[in-house]
């Protein structure tokens, strides 16, 4: 227990060795933004120190040997002083793998790690989020804590084998699996001892983060890759598919690089790239086709985001391809720990089952201030509902006491063929003061629209050149 609580204080504190200088915005955000690249810096790795699996007493196809060989190399790598451990090509089988400090876990090109589907094989539980919400669940498949220099790279593929028949179901829903009688995270013999609203209660009632060990009939499914209160991470190269979760969540942790990733996953929750209370956050030449968000930046929910009070930020997005999702870029929706400086640029997206490309989605029970976003050069095909969508009363929740605000948002440059909508805001009326203000969006054109505006709850809001079924729009 002694040290759960100090692994607790320690998530409490982002990296308080970590040396960052602060960005503040000026009238030209996008110079602004090569303040924040400058600081992040790619994690080096002992190149010559290579660790392979297979010397460790890995076996291709063998579901029996994975796990600890792989563990093994990382703690070999770690012991040495840091090096790299191959995955070389072959399909090997393996349950959870912990990642420790100046170790890059890398996957040649060829290699697959395919993941149990035992939940058993993701105990003991540890230290984690679970929606925002911190509590003690179960571990993530790819994991790691308190590390300076860590990373997951190559051309390999990592492979959750998550589906209808194991994991997903666990939502609650039959489109992912579920039967009458299969005990899931909503409900547990009644709907009211579900895990998510058992840990939820806790969140609420402010039961200490020790005391929230989740039980395996709460169902509340792992991420699979968790980099948590970590510096110096790179996720690089690699291939994803099939999570039971959240796909890549880094968490509360500093310059974080995230490039070149392929996430194909199309579960319940299979939010592409979650960064959650960090800061200093490259996602640059990425592809995401999900079953949620494809990138979504968080910092806590409701009152575990408010105690942290660690905001995401400085997070430049670029150079990604978005297909299915239920956003492109997304902030939100836990986010009551704050936003601020994020850039997203020269990305393309294309779905009729892409529902948003920018989206922004809180409540007034979540609450959460979100500052200076800046999204320009985005050429979208299709979407199936809004090119611009702002929900301030995000899961119907219209009363709270913690109003979020959402200011300085530019749009420029961005081209969409078709849509249900040009610009949703949907803010909150009659309160103390304007959840949205200052959106300007500049150069745009969007075609193919069904309902151009439909703008509440907002001030000074601007378009400038901006042309919806080639007319001008004015407001």
């Amino acid at each position: 227990m002694k040290k759960l609580l100090l692994a607790l204080a320690a998530m409490l504190c982002l990296s308080a060795t970590a040396k960052v200088k602060e960005v503040k915005i000026t009238d030209e955000p996008w110079k602004d933004v090569k303040k924040v690249l400058k600081q992040i810096k790619e994690p080096k790795f002992k190149e010559k120190k290579l660790f392979n699996i297979e010397a460790y007493g890995a076996k291709e196809g063998v579901e029996d040997y994975t796990t600890n060989a792989v563990n093994k190399a990382i703690d070999a790598a770690n012991a040495a002083g840091g090096g790299i451990v191959i995955v070389p090509k072959g399909v090997y089988y393996t349950g959870a793998i912990t990642l420790k400090s100046n170790v890059c876990l890398h996957l040649e090109e060829g290699a697959v790690l395919k993941f149990s589907t035992e939940p058993s094989d993701y105990l003991p539980m540890v230290l984690t989020s679970w929606e925002g919400w911190d509590c003690i669940n179960y571990r993530p498949l790819i994991y790691a804590y308190g590390c300076k220099n860590v990373g997951v790279t190559g051309n390999g593929v990592i492979d959750g084998q998550a589906s209808a028949a194991n994991w997903w179901p666990w939502k609650g829903k039959k489109e992912y699996g579920w039967k009458e009688g299969i005990v899931c995270q909503e409900w547990n013999g009644t709907k009211e001892n579900g895990g998510r609203n058992r840990l939820s209660k806790m969140e609420e009632d402010r039961v200490p983060v020790a005391q929230r060990v989740m039980k395996p009939e709460d169902k509340l499914r792992p991420a699979f890759v968790e980099i948590q209160n970590c510096e110096n991470v790179i996720l690089e190269g690699f291939t994803l598919r099939n999570s039971p979760f959240w796909c890549l969540h880094p968490m509360l942790c500093t310059n974080v690089i995230v490039r070149g990733v392929t996430v194909s996953s199309h579960g319940p929750n299979n939010d592409g790239c979650d960064p959650e209370s960090c800061n200093l956050v490259l996602i640059e030449k990425c592809k995401f086709d999900t079953g949620d968000d494809c990138i979504a930046i968080k910092s806590g929910k409701n009152n575990d985001g408010r105690a942290r009070g660690v905001p995401c930020k400085n997070i430049v997005v670029r150079n990604c391809e978005m297909k299915d999702g239920h956003g492109g870029v997304v902030l939100g929706s836990e986010i009551s720990g704050n936003v601020e400086n994020v850039w997203a640029e020269n990305c393309a997206m294309d779905s009729p089952n892409l529902d948003r490309v920018i989206r922004i989605k809180s409540n007034p029970v979540r609450g959460g201030e979100l500052r200076n976003f800046f999204i320009r050069n985005i050429e979208v095909g299709q979407c199936k509902e809004a090119i611009f969508r702002v929900e301030m009363k995000y899961e119907h929740v219209t009363e709270g006491p913690n109003l979020p605000l959402v200011e300085n948002f530019v749009m420029e440059n961005v081209k969409s063929k078709k849509s249900k909508y040009g610009v949703w805001i949907d803010g909150l009326v009659n309160t103390s003061r304007p959840q949205v203000t200052g959106v300007t969006f500049r150069n745009c054109e969007f075609g193919d629209v069904k309902i151009p505006t439909k703008i509440v709850g907002a001030e000074k809001v601007t378009f400038d050149n901006v042309k919806i079924n080639g007319e001008e729009v004015k407001f």
